[in-house]
């Protein structure tokens, strides 16, 4: 049913809702939605309101009227729309899907230069030039660039509160997955270093909050200079002491 409706709506999303939408969809972020433009008409849609308020209308998103926000509202949709997207023309989409994979790929390998230069290379993509040194504008790079993690990973939790503070980014592995990948906890730095995000972790405890629902933990501390634009990461394995 799900891929039926996405095939019907394809002409419509290809050319009205941008990859950005699809992906940040697909990823767990909330995108805006004016649905009081939509007409109740399916058979033509004028803009990426009136397909996603269709959407909303079949059950496929949830729309929250307080902030006029439209999200994905669970795992199993997610995964639906995810296959469903297979059967569609969405170059762009897939282009990114594939590295998202590789940034997850050098992220449990621990290759730092190749993880950063993803995330580096993602944020400048997907971020307009207004945007890019907003302090949200990278917290929503890593949550969309890490979008292949969602087969093996629940939604990320983001500001995960731990009692000494809040980390910004966990993920944490499916209960099937979790002997196979570890959980990630990211921190994210501006014009800091990569150590100090590492130290943060560590000061703070994060892992240890989050121990009682995974195997193995890596840490990942992520930090982007404002002024020249690069990214670094560090990554090392969780040990508990």
């Amino acid at each position: 049913m799900v891929r039926a409706v996405y095939q019907f709506l394809d002409g419509y999303l290809c050319r009205v809702v941008t990859p950005e939408i699809k992906e940040n969809l697909l990823s767990g972020n909330t995108v805006e939605v004016d649905v009081l433009s939509y007409c109740n008409d399916t058979v033509s849609f004028a803009s990426k309101d009136d397909a996603l308020t269709y959407l909303i209308h079949l059950g496929y998103l949830r729309y929250e009227q307080s902030s006029t926000q439209a999200f994905v509202p669970n795992e199993e949709l997610r995964l639906e729309l995810a296959n469903a997207m297979k059967s569609t023309k969405w170059n762009e989409f897939f282009a990114f899907q594939r590295q998202s994979e590789s940034l997850l790929e050098a992220t449990l390998d621990m290759d730092v230069n190749t993880a950063a230069d993803y995330i580096e290379k993602m944020h400048m993509e997907y971020v307009s030039t207004l945007q890019y040194n907003n302090e949200n504008s990278l917290s929503s790079v890593i949550t969309i660039a890490y979008l292949s993690a969602m087969r093996y990973y629940f939604k990320p939790v983001r500001e995960l509160p731990t009692g000494r503070g809040f980390e910004d980014f966990v993920f944490i592995p499916k209960p099937q997955y979790k002997n196979d990948y570890p959980a990630l906890v990211i921190e994210l730095k501006w014009n800091k270093t990569v150590q100090i995000a590492l130290d943060q972790i560590k000061e703070k405890n994060y892992p240890e909050s989050i121990s009682q629902y995974t195997g193995n933990i890596l840490l990942i501390a992520v930090n982007y200079d404002k002024k020249t634009k690069q990214h670094e990461c560090m990554i090392e394995p969780y040990h508990a002491s």
